[in-house]
């Protein structure tokens, strides 16, 4: 929950310094960044730039590993020690910010909170910080990671295909895509069974996610019910994160994200797929 400006250090005082003891707003906007008591802001580049005052996420090697396990974030290990290296811990909330695309926070923001850091996204991306508030130094303490532990969860292949008549799929890619006119490189295109599409770019007022009114307006209209549970996915993770910090700005509960996503899905012949045309 964010705090005024002037009750921040109050705040701090009684959740003990860990920001995991609360509940965190998957959200922020750069003018609460002041009030929200100790900050550590996360860069996710598009390409190799670094921002200054920043810590940056390595993120193409963050993608890459996550392709080689079952799930995407099953090596405790390797995220341990990429966690430990940006100095994160659970003393500080970790504002993790974009270019503006919000894809790519969001990715960033889904695993740390997986894991149980507090963690959010700053809405508006980069262009949004007009200032460098102040932030909390390394973490120092042995880092323990929970996973499953943030308020959005993780489904992996497997368990999605016994789960399919229980869960509403919110499929996050484009209308092409969900149809299976523009393949992304798979064997195999369309969108799984019962899937309802919103395209992510729908969920964005330029480089900022729409009011949570609009959005709850928006996934209702698409038929995605607000009072079952909701799995999103996209082609490779990016785009499935932002629709699930998407559901839960609008106040959705039970949200998961399908992480690696269509071209997992579409990989596998044995996962059913629909087409449309």
């Amino acid at each position: 929950m964010a705090q005024s400006l002037n009750d921040g250090d109050d705040f701090w005082e009684r959740t003990g310094g860990d920001h995991s003891q609360v509940e965190q707003r998957p959200l922020v906007e750069a003018s609460e960044l002041a009030g929200l008591g100790p900050i550590r802001l996360l860069y996710v580049p598009a390409a190799d730039e670094k921002i200054e005052g920043l810590r940056t996420v390595p993120i193409a090697d963050w993608v890459r590993h996550a392709l080689k396990s079952r799930s995407g974030l099953d090596d405790d290990a390797y995220w341990l020690e990429a966690f430990t290296r940006l100095g994160l811990g659970p003393d500080a909330l970790t504002v993790v910010i974009d270019d503006g695309r919000m894809t790519e926070a969001a990715r960033v923001w889904f695993m740390l909170q997986y894991f149980g850091l507090p963690a959010a996204v700053l809405n508006g991306g980069v262009d949004a910080l007009d200032m460098s508030p102040q932030q909390a130094p390394e973490y120092i303490g042995q880092l323990v990671l929970v996973p499953g532990s943030g308020s959005v969860g993780l489904r992996d292949r497997n368990t999605l295909k016994d789960e399919l008549d229980r869960v509403q799929i919110f499929d996050a890619r484009t209308q092409a895509e969900y149809r299976g006119e523009d393949l992304k490189g798979n064997s195999r295109g369309g969108h799984l069974p019962g899937a309802r599409n919103l395209s992510h770019a729908d969920l964005l007022d330029g480089t900022r996610l729409k009011q949570a009114a609009t959005i709850a307006r928006m996934l209702d209209e698409t038929g995605l019910d607000g009072d079952e549970p909701i799995v999103s996915h996209c082609n490779g993770g990016g785009r499935a994160a932002l629709a699930a910090l998407a559901a839960m700005v609008s106040g959705r509960s039970s949200v998961s994200v399908y992480y690696l996503s269509f071209a997992d899905w579409a990989a596998d012949e044995s996962c059913p797929i629909h087409r449309q045309f």
